[in-house]
């Protein structure tokens, strides 16, 4: 692997972790009530899991395993971004404007996600 290719691997993952933690930070600023603490409970399961799951994938076994780790990590912030939305709906967190940087991230990291996954598609059915 080269060094440019190594560190875009990198970068990517680092951004998943920045996510991550951005979400975690986000999950404990909703209210301390019922709903605050369901939807913060769910956010940070699904938010959180796309980094692992990355670092999964760069180890997977064959690139039906690749892909199939990829789209998990792009469910998971299809996930998000639904938890995310209903936040900004109920006005959870006021001013919903502090959501809209970290709804911009994923919807960035889902649309990287998309292309990674319909690119190692192609490259499979070329190989076979």
């Amino acid at each position: 692997m080269t060094e440019e290719k190594e560190d875009k691997t990198y970068d990517l993952e680092d951004r998943l972790i920045d996510f991550a933690v951005r979400i975690i930070r986000m999950a404990e600023s909703l209210p301390k009530t019922r709903v605050g603490n369901h939807i913060a409970g769910q956010l940070i399961r699904c938010g959180t899991s796309p980094a692992p799951n990355y670092g999964e994938a760069q180890s997977a076994e064959s690139r039906a395993d690749f892909i199939h780790k990829m789209k998990v990590c792009l469910k998971e912030l299809r996930e998000t971004r639904v938890w995310l939305i209903m936040i900004v709906r109920a006005k959870l967190i006021k001013p919903v404007s502090k959501l809209d940087s970290l709804i911009q991230e994923n919807n960035e990291l889902i649309s990287i996600f998309v292309t990674s996954t319909k690119t190692a598609k192609k490259v499979m059915k070329r190989i076979s």
